[in-house]
């Protein structure tokens, strides 16, 4: 199943995608939040599409975010050796984490804001994995049983607030529209295998990252584990697992995005996403 969810920001229904056309199902489900995973709402979902008839939704106007605002998300860094490389920072020997604040998320086709006295806002085609049932300490083994399904992310970067301004990464990560995700979540069944898949990004019709999950460092039961042996990880969850090389923190000179700048990205079997950045404004 493809899960989506249309409407306005901050009023978007629950949808689902077959065979490119949108069907509601908000007569069924209040959103793709954390009660909905909790209370098995993909086996109800499943259940929904094969015996019901749905109301199909007709050139909707805005895709949002394809889950709810979750209770976190978490981001590994310099998951890509490539990536790790590009930057000057050592390959890491255990998963780095950080988190984006929830307040960044946005939807897959949304302006991304430049901040208010940034000059270096930058852009990440990551793989995200979003969490189906409540976590806590789990084997390896057992982490394909918490995932619910994957979807694509754009983790937006301000590299003079995460790298110079002192303390940790997450205040240059979690500013407002940060956290393009979706245009859908794609449940398990619908990737054949999570470690092969393609990616890339393209600023204003140039290609700068193309990568593959199978670079992975530390793949994804092994994040889904890890993580989950320091901290609970709720229904609705988002982990984005890193970027590949190709950031503008890595050129030589850096190059980082201006207003007017289109992000376009994609993945295999994961849709593709389109960003115009813009200038902050009261």
């Amino acid at each position: 199943m493809k899960l989506v969810r249309l409407g306005a920001q901050n009023n978007e229904k629950p949808a689902v995608l077959i065979d490119g056309k949108y069907f509601d199902v908000s007569t069924y489900f209040q959103d793709f939040n954390e009660a909905f995973f909790e209370q098995g709402g993909l086996d109800k979902l499943a259940d929904i599409i094969s015996n019901e008839i749905l109301e199909e939704i007709s050139n909707p106007k805005r895709i949002g975010s394809c889950v709810a605002r979750p209770s976190k998300i978490i981001c590994v860094g310099l998951n890509y050796a490539d990536h790790a490389k590009e930057t000057g920072a050592a390959i890491p020997t255990e998963p780095i984490l950080f988190f984006k604040s929830t307040s960044a998320l946005s939807g897959p086709f949304d302006d991304v804001i430049i901040p208010k006295n940034s000059i270096k806002t930058d852009w990440e085609v990551e793989f995200a994995i979003v969490i189906g049932k409540k976590a806590s300490y789990i084997s390896e083994e057992k982490a394909y049983d918490y995932v619910a399904g994957y979807c694509l992310h754009n983790d937006i970067s301000e590299r003079e607030f995460q790298l110079e301004r002192g303390g940790n990464w997450s205040k240059g990560k979690g500013c407002d529209t940060f956290a393009p995700l979706g245009p859908f979540l794609a449940t398990k069944d619908e990737i054949q295998d999570v470690h092969n898949l393609n990616m890339w990004l393209d600023i204003n019709g140039k290609r700068f990252q193309t990568s593959n999950t199978k670079q992975l460092i530390f793949n994804v039961p092994q994040i889904v584990s890890y993580i989950s042996q320091f901290m609970t990880l709720l229904p609705g969850d988002v982990i984005s697992t890193g970027t590949p090389h190709g950031v503008g923190l890595g050129l030589n000179p850096p190059v980082f995005l201006k207003p007017g700048d289109i992000m376009t990205l994609g993945m295999d079997g994961l849709g593709e996403q389109k960003q115009k950045a813009v200038a902050y404004s009261v």
